[in-house]
Order: structure tokens, then C-alpha cells, then sequence
């Protein structure tokens, strides 16, 4: 979630270089993360080849924006 809060879109391969991970782990969590409507996905062709791009959803966002909000929390309580 991190690598698309940062990016408008991806796609497949960039994010499987990018997080450094196999095809099936990365296609499990982009499932995953689809069925929850966190991403969402864009699949057209590049000249003859298949191209699937995600992107984050406005439920995405908050989600994420919710998870950082409870990590800080977390942070500070444990440094106070």
C-alpha cells in the first residue's frame, strides 16, 4: 500500500521489483487487497502485451491514512 500511496498507479512488474517478491506472493496480496477494495485495477495492452496497472482506492486511502494514525499512536505511546 505504501508503494501506491506514493505512486498514482503501478503496474505488475514494477511492484514485484520494487517490493522484491515472487509472482504468486505478490498476486495473493493484490488479491487480497482487491476483494477489500483497497486497490483497484486497470488492465489494457501495450502494443500485444497484457498490462494490468493498480491504483489505490479513495477506501484505500483511508484505510492506510487510519493504519498510519494507529502506528503513531503506537510510537508515541511507547516512547512517552
Amino acid at each position: 500500500m505504501s508503494a501506491l500511496a506514493v505512486n498514482a498507479k503501478l503496474d505488475f512488474n514494477s511492484l514485484k521489483d520494487y517490493l522484491d517478491v515472487t509472482d504468486g506472493n505478490l498476486a495473493s496480496h493484490l488479491t487480497g487487497l482487491e476483494k477489500e477494495e483497497f486497490i483497484g485495477v486497470e488492465k489494457s495492452f501495450v502494443g500485444r502485451k497484457p498490462n494490468t496497472k493498480y491504483f489505490m482506492t479513495k477506501e484505500g486511502r483511508k484505510a492506510f491514512d487510519d493504519h498510519l494514525k494507529v502506528l503513531e499512536k503506537l510510537i508515541k505511546g511507547v516512547i512517552e
